[in-house]
């Protein structure tokens, strides 16, 4: 199957949300199982501010759903996503 890369930038000032959101997003992660790496983004304070997911899906549909029920997007969290396909090359 593809690979797709997920960019996601956090609105400003969502810290917070992030946090009470990351319970259900970690937990969506695990149960979808499609998901091969993935982790924040961190702004210049260390703090998290976005999110890199890799997902293995067949499709950029299939991306673009999980991407829609993830959550962090159902929370309004992210101020952007950039959803493309993505070629493994090295790792």
């Amino acid at each position: 199957m593809p690979l797709y890369m997920m960019l996601c930038t956090d609105k400003p000032g969502a810290l917070e949300l992030r946090k009470a959101t990351r319970e259900a997003h970690l937990a969506y992660v695990a149960e979808t199982g499609c998901v091969v790496q993935a982790g924040p983004l961190l702004d210049e304070a260390g703090e998290m501010a976005g999110s890199l997911i890799v997902l293995d899906l067949p499709d950029m549909e299939a991306a673009k759903a999980w991407g829609a029920q993830d959550p962090y997007a159902l929370a309004g969290l992210f101020e952007s996503v950039r959803l493309q396909e993505w070629k493994k090359v090295i790792g």
